[in-house]
Order: structure tokens, then C-alpha cells, then sequence
């Protein structure tokens, strides 16, 4: 919902940044995942503080990969892969630790609702953008500096970062920020689908 306000904010900061950083993008990727894995390890220590503070670096250079591919023509099809290959990995692994660190039954029903609307919305804007790309729509959609054509939906990467951020800062109500982030995930997924039954 966000995502095309946020990318131009994001653009402004990062690109003097990147043309000063000549670094493969891939290592900058690599590093991202890593900084996500040490997130994780504070979270099962219930240091959630810092683990905000790292998840905000795991999203600074999962921007700044991007960033320092376009701006130094380092973009591949690899790159855009295994961004969102470990940007999944990163999704996943920090609510299961969240619950994990702090276990009840009602935080693992939560939990388990969430990761299943992940995994729907993941199938449905991963084929509707395979669709999009195959008719080649992507210039009709919305404006991407992806890989890949990215349909826009009421939470994308920025309502994802703020969300996640209040996992952080209030784990007690977990269980009912997955249920808001299930609802709000619910709700992209229907929108996805109104618009491929009215667009293709």
C-alpha cells in the first residue's frame, strides 16, 4: 500500500550510498540473511530490543543490494532470486522464534494462521506476477525496480516492516498482531484475486 511511497524515499537515501559502495550485491545480500539469522538468535534470548535493531539492518541491506545493482548494472536474474529466496527465509524464521521464545497454545494457533496466509499470498503474487509477466503487463501494473513484477496489495514490504517492528517492541501481544497480520494479509490476497478475475 506503502511500497510506492517508501521506494522513493528509499531511492533518495540509498543511491549516493551505492554509488559509493562498487561491492557485489550478492555479498550485500549474503550479509542481509545474516544480520536476519542474528535477529532470530536475540529474539530466542528474548532481547527483543536488539533484535529490532538488527531487523532494522537486515531491511537497510536487503535495500541496499538492490540499490548497488542498479546504480553499478549488477543486476541478474541470480541476484533477484536468492533477495527473495532469503527475504523469505528471514519472514518465516523470526515469528517461529518469537513464539518459540515464548510459547502458548493460543501464540502457536496465531502463528500457524499467519504463516498460512504467507504462504497463500506468496502463491498468489508469484503466479499472478508469472502471469503478468508472461502477457506482459508489468508496465500496466505498477512501476518496479524488481526482478520481477510485484502486484501492489495492501501490505507489501513496508506494512511488513512495520508490522514485524511491533513484534519487536510488543511481545506480549503477539498473538494479536499475527491475527492482524493474518486479516491484513487475508484482505491482499482477496484484492489480488478481484483484480485477476476483472484484469485477465
Amino acid at each position: 500500500m506503502f511500497d510506492a511511497l517508501f521506494r522513493q524515499i528509499k531511492d533518495r537515501l540509498f543511491v549516493s550510498l551505492a554509488k559509493m559502495l562498487d561491492i557485489p550485491p550478492n555479498l550485500i545480500t549474503m550479509f542481509s540473511l545474516i544480520l536476519g539469522g542474528l535477529t532470530v538468535g536475540f529474539v530466542l534470548q528474548k532481547l527483543y530490543l536488539t533484535a529490532l535493531i538488527f531487523w532494522v539492518l537486515n531491511r537497510f541491506f536487503d535495500g541496499l543490494d538492490g540499490a548497488i545493482a542498479r546504480i553499478h548494472q549488477r543486476q541478474t536474474d541470480l541476484g533477484g532470486y536468492i533477495d527473495i529466496l532469503f527475504d523469505f527465509i528471514t519472514y518465516a524464521a523470526i515469528p517461529i522464534s518469537l513464539v518459540v521464545s515464548s510459547p502458548t497454545v493460543e501464540r502457536y494457533f496465531c502463528l500457524t494462521l499467519m504463516i498460512s496466509t504467507f504462504y497463500v499470498n506468496a502463491a498468489s503474487w508469484m503466479y499472478l506476477s508469472a502471469i503478468l509477466e508472461k502477457q506482459k503487463q508489468g508496465s500496466k501494473t505498477s512501476r518496479e525496480d524488481t526482478t520481477i513484477i510485484m502486484p501492489t496489495g495492501l501490505v507489501g514490504g513496508t506494512e511488513t516492516i512495520l508490522m514485524y517492528s511491533l513484534f519487536f517492541i510488543m511481545p506480549e501481544h503477539m498473538a494479536i498482531l499475527f491475527s492482524i497480520m493474518s486479516i491484513l494479509v487475508g484482505l491482499t490476497i482477496c484484492q489480488r484475486l478481484i483484480w485477476a478475475t476483472i484484469k485477465l
